[in-house]
C-alpha cells in the first residue's frame, strides 16, 4: 500500500461497518465532485453520524481488494454550507424533530441561512409550514443539547470512548460534564452504564491523574469485585482480590492492602468478613463483599428463616387434613394421580412456610405446581403465581389457569431498584409459587422475600442442574445444601410418556455425563461439522431454512440459536448478523439504524443487554427479548414490543442496551422455552464447553433439538463437569454456621469491627 498525507473533506453518506470496540469504521463519503461518485474512507471515525459535514486528516492509499482508499487518522465535524449539504445534514435524523420532510422545508425556506437561524433565532422556525410552537421548541432544545454533546465528545475523542457512551456523561451530568470527566473521572465507572474501570482509568491517565493515587487504587479494587459479582462471586476471598488487583492497577502490593482497608472503613466502601473456606473446614477465609451484596446475603437469610419460624400460618387448612381425600378429590379433578414424590411436595408445599421443588425435565414439576395451586384454592387461599422471565410467567400462567407475572412486575420495582413491595408493605398472597428458582439471583431473591408475608407460604420450583443465575449468587443450589433449613423434594423419575421424547431423554443422559444418542431420533439430530466457520454458517442454514421447511416453524418466533459463547465464527455475534441477514434482510421499503456495528430494523428480534428500572411500566430487565415494531428516523425513536406484550421505546442514544436477539448466548437463555432449539458445538469454544451448559441449552427445547458441529466438542461438553462453586456464603448462614457480621476498618485478615 502507497500513503500521502492528506485532508479530506466530505458528506458521511453511509457507514458500512463499525467496530464499537476499538472504533475502527468503513464509511462512504461524498466530496462534491459530482457524478454521485462516493469515496470509501476507513479508520478512526468513532462518533461521525450520517450526514454530517466532516474534515478528515489522513492518507490516501490503495487497497489490493477495494481500491483506492483515505485511511482517517482523525476528523473534526464542519457544519455544511451548501443547501443540499444542509438539508441532507438536517434530514439525517440527527436533530430530533426534523426528518427529510421538513428538512425539505425548513431549508426552501430559508437557504444558506438555515443553521444560522436554528443557531442564533430558532424562534423563526414557526415561519415554516406545518412547524408549530412545540416542534420548534423541540427542535431549539435538540439543537442545544446536540451542540453540548458535540463538545463532551471532542474532548473526550482523544481517549476513544464511544459517541453513545459521551452522550450518556453528557446526560448524566449535563453542563458539569467536562469538569467531572477532568477532575473526577473514577465516579464515571460507578455512575455511568457502559464505562467500566478501564474506560476510566484511561480517562484519567490522559487528564494526568498518578498512577499510584489512592482513588485509582480504590476504583480498581472494586472495579475488580465488580468483575467478579458480574461472573456470578457474591464475594471474593481477600487474597485473590489483592492478586487481582496489583496485576489490573500494576502497583505495590502494600499500596493495595492500605486502600483496601480504607475502602473497609468507608460506609459505601467493602465488608470484610471471616466465612468458611471450602477448601479447608477447619480453617477460614476473609471474604470481600461490595456493600450491597453483603447486605442482600445476610437480609435474604434471616427473611427465610423468619419465614420458615413464623408461628401464624395463612393456609391452616392443611395441618390436619386428610391427605387420602384431599389427592383422590384432586386426581379426580385433574385427571391422574400423583406419583409418591410428587404427593410429598404437594404436602410439603401446604404444610410448610418455604419448601423447593427441583428436577429435571419430564419429571412431573409442572404437574405437581398445578396440583398445589389447585388444592391451596380449593381452601380458598390467595395464590401468587412469578418467574423471572416473561416467557416463564406466560408458560406458569397456561399451566396452571391462573395469572402470572414476572418478579419484577410482581414487587412493582421502582426506578432505582427499590420494590413497591416488600417488609413494611408485604403481597397480599397466602401462597407464592416461583418458578424457575435457579434463575433467582441473590438481589432479586432478596427482594421477592422480603415481600412475602410472615405466615404465608412460598415454593420454589426449578432444576438445580441447570446454569446459575446470571447474576451473583447461586440461590436454589444454597437452598438445596446439606445440613439447611429449608425442606425440598427432588423429583427423580422420568415419566412414561416423557421417556418418548429424545429431547427429555438425551438432557438427561447428558445430565449423567452420557453422550446424547443422535440416530434414529425425530426430535432430536445432529449435524456433524469439524470446521468452525462452516458450523457457524451450516446453524444458520438450519436454524432460517430447513427447520421452517421441514417442520412449519416460523424462523423468527419458535426457532432460538443457542451459542455456548458470544465471540468466535460459531458465536452469538456473528450468528446474528447472519440470520438478520437471512431473516430480517435490507428492503429499500424497510427503515433502519445503524448503531456502532449493528443495523436495527421494524422486525428484528432483540433483547435488552441490563437492567434498566427507568423504562417500561416496571423497567426493563436483561434478558428480556421483543421485536421492533416502529423505527422513526425523525423522532430518533424504535419501538419494541416484548415478550410481556408491553411497548417499550428507545432512543436512538439508548441502542446500546439492545441485542440482536436471533441467537443468544446459553446462559441469556435461562428461563426461556422454544419450540426448537438449534446448538452450534464447535473447538472455538473449547473453554466454555460443560455439562450443565448443554444441559440447559438442550432443556430449553419444547419439541426439537439440532447441534450443529464437532462429535469431539460434543464429547468435550458432556464431560466436563463446571469448575468449581461461586463464592457465596448464604447456605452457612442459613444453617447458622456464620454468625452475621462484617468486619470494617482495620488490617486485611483482622477480625475486628464487627458490624
Amino acid at each position: 500500500m502507497t500513503f500521502q498525507a492528506a485532508v479530506l473533506e466530505g458528506v458521511l453518506e453511509r457507514i458500512t461497518y463499525a467496530n464499537e470496540e476499538n472504533g475502527y469504521t468503513v464509511a462512504r463519503v461524498d466530496t462534491g465532485r459530482g457524478a454521485g461518485e462516493l469515496l470509501t474512507v476507513v479508520g478512526a471515525l468513532l462518533g461521525a453520524q450520517v450526514g454530517e459535514s466532516l474534515r478528515m486528516e489522513g492518507r490516501w492509499g490503495s487497497h489490493p481488494q477495494y481500491g483506492r482508499q483515505f485511511t482517517v487518522d482523525n476528523y473534526t465535524t464542519v457544519l455544511p454550507a451548501t443547501i443540499q449539504g444542509i438539508r441532507r445534514y438536517l434530514g439525517s435524523g440527527l436533530i430530533k424533530g426534523i426528518g427529510p420532510v421538513f428538512a425539505d422545508r425548513i431549508t426552501e425556506h430559508f437557504g444558506t441561512d438555515t443553521l444560522d437561524v436554528i443557531e442564533q433565532d430558532p424562534g423563526r422556525l414557526i415561519e415554516v409550514p406545518g412547524l408549530g410552537p412545540k416542534r420548534t421548541k423541540k427542535i431549539t432544545a435538540a439543537w442545544e443539547e446536540q451542540k453540548a454533546i458535540k463538545e463532551v465528545m471532542v474532548f473526550l475523542q482523544g481517549v476513544g470512548v464511544s459517541t453513545s457512551i459521551a452522550v450518556r456523561i453528557y446526560k448524566k451530568y449535563g453542563d458539569a460534564a467536562i469538569s467531572v470527566v477532568r477532575s473526577e473521572p473514577y465516579r464515571l465507572a460507578a455512575d455511568v452504564w457502559g464505562i467500566g474501570f478501564l474506560t476510566a482509568d484511561r480517562i484519567a491517565q490522559s487528564v494526568g491523574i498518578p498512577h499510584d493515587s489512592p482513588e485509582r487504587v480504590k476504583s480498581g479494587l472494586q472495579y475488580a469485585l465488580s468483575q467478579s459479582t458480574d461472573q456470578g462471586h457474591c464475594y471474593l476471598p481477600e487474597e485473590r482480590l489483592l492478586a487481582d488487583a496489583v496485576k489490573l492497577l500494576q502497583v505495590d502490593t502494600g499500596l493495595v492492602i492500605e486502600c483496601l482497608g480504607e475502602l473497609a472503613a468507608e460506609e459505601e466502601g467493602v465488608v470484610r468478613e471471616r466465612v468458611p473456606d471450602p477448601q479447608d473446614p477447619e480453617g477460614g477465609q476473609t471474604a470481600v463483599y461490595l456493600v450491597p451484596f453483603h447486605r442482600a446475603e445476610l437480609s435474604l437469610s434471616a427473611q427465610l428463616l423468619r419465614l420458615l419460624r413464623a408461628p401464624e400460618d395463612r393456609i391452616p387448612a392443611f395441618r390436619d387434613v386428610d391427605w387420602d381425600r384431599a389427592l383422590g378429590w384432586l386426581a379426580q379433578r385433574t385427571g391422574a394421580e400423583l406419583a409418591p414424590e410428587q404427593r410429598d411436595a404437594v404436602r410439603l408445599a401446604l404444610t410448610e412456610k418455604v419448601a423447593v421443588l427441583t428436577g429435571g425435565p419430564g419429571c412431573g414439576k409442572s404437574f405437581t405446581v398445578r396440583s398445589v395451586v389447585e388444592l391451596a384454592r380449593a381452601k380458598k387461599a390467595r395464590v401468587v403465581l412469578a418467574a423471572p422471565t416473561g416467557r416463564a410467567a406466560k408458560r406458569l400462567a397456561e399451566l396452571t389457569g391462573v395469572e402470572a407475572s414476572t418478579v419484577h412486575r410482581l414487587l412493582e420495582l421502582k426506578p432505582g431498584g427499590d420494590a413497591a413491595y416488600d417488609r413494611d408493605r408485604p403481597l397480599e398472597a397466602d401462597l407464592v409459587v416461583v418458578d424457575e428458582a435457579s434463575m433467582l439471583d441473590l438481589l432479586l431473591a432478596n427482594k421477592l422475600v422480603k415481600a412475602v408475608s410472615p405466615g404465608a407460604h412460598l415454593l420454589l420450583v426449578g432444576d438445580v442442574d441447570q446454569l446459575p443465575s446470571v447474576g451473583a449468587g447461586e440461590v436454589l443450589r444454597d437452598l438445596l445444601a446439606d445440613g439447611g433449613p429449608v425442606p425440598a423434594v427432588r423429583l427423580k423419575r422420568i415419566f412414561r410418556q416423557a421417556q418418548q421424547s429424545g429431547v427429555v431423554t438425551n438432557a438427561h443422559r447428558i445430565n449423567a455425563g452420557s453422550q446424547p444418542l443422535t440416530q434414529g431420533m425425530t426430535d432430536f439430530f445432529l449435524f456433524a461439522e469439524e470446521d468452525t466457520e462452516e458450523a457457524g454458517r451450516l446453524t444458520v442454514d438450519v436454524a432460517a431454512r430447513r427447520i421452517p421447511a421441514k417442520f412449519g416453524l416460523d424462523p423468527r418466533r419458535d426457532v432460538q440459536v443457542l451459542a455456548p459463547m458470544h465471540r468466535g465464527p460459531a458465536g452469538a455475534g456473528v450468528l446474528n448478523g447472519l440470520l438478520q441477514q437471512a431473516v430480517t434482510p435490507a428492503r429499500p421499503d424497510l427503515p433502519e439504524k445503524r448503531f456502532g456495528g449493528r443495523v436495527f430494523r421494524v422486525g428484528d428480534k432483540v433483547t435488552q443487554i441490563r437492567n434498566n428500572y427507568e423504562k417500561g411500566a416496571n423497567g426493563v430487565f436483561n434478558g428480556t427479548v421483543g421485536v421492533v415494531t416502529a423505527l422513526s428516523v425523525e423522532d430518533q425513536r424504535l419501538t419494541v414490543r416484548t415478550d410481556e406484550d408491553e411497548e417499550v421505546a428507545y432512543e436512538f442514544d439508548e441502542l446500546d442496551e439492545l441485542s440482536h436477539a436471533y441467537a443468544v448466548t446459553i446462559h441469556r437463555s435461562q428461563g426461556s422455552e422454544y419450540p426448537a432449539v438449534v446448538i452450534p458445538v464447535t473447538t472455538g469454544a473449547w473453554m466454555m464447553l460443560q455439562r450443565n451448559l448443554l444441559y440447559t441449552a438442550v432443556t430449553r427445547a419444547k419439541r426439537l433439538v439440532v447441534l450443529v458441529g464437532s462429535r469431539r466438542a460434543l464429547g468435550q461438553a458432556v464431560r466436563t463437569v463446571s469448575a468449581g462453586r461461586r463464592h457465596t456464603a448464604l447456605a452457612h448462614r442459613l444453617s447458622g454456621t456464620l454468625a452475621p457480621g462484617g468486619v470494617r476498618g482495620g488490617d486485611p485478615g483482622g477480625s475486628e469491627g464487627a458490624r
